[in-house]
């Protein structure tokens, strides 16, 4: 089973809990259809606007066995408010800058 590392929005903290990123994952379903079930070992936030530390925070989990990182939806696509963040896109360069070419990138969860 893979083991993944998952950055979510710091600002949606309080609205979302994060249980169907658990779900789907554990599932195998949405973005994880490709991979099978996956187990998350870290689950934290990108440190706040404009996603400075997710790129550092990555590595950590990297170095503590994930294969891949994975970008939650309420970065890549908003859920569950609806306004992606804006910062999506350096957030997603600089970590496949910094990461190795035998870490998978994964945009999205559900």
């Amino acid at each position: 089973m893979m083991k993944v590392g998952v950055i979510r929005c710091q600002q949606t903290e309080d609205m979302c809990p994060g249980n169907t990123d658990f779900k789907v994952a554990k599932e195998g379903k949405r973005a994880f259809e490709n991979t099978g079930p996956v187990e998350i070992i870290g689950f934290v936030s990108c440190g706040g606007c404009p996603g400075k530390r997710a790129v550092a925070r990555a590595q950590l989990m990297v170095d503590r066995g994930a294969e891949a990182i994975v970008l939650a939806s309420c970065i890549s696509k908003g859920n569950p408010i609806g306004y992606p963040c804006p910062h999506y896109e350096d957030i997603k360069n600089a970590l496949e800058k910094k990461l190795s070419t035998e870490i998978t990138l994964i945009e999205w969860t559900h």
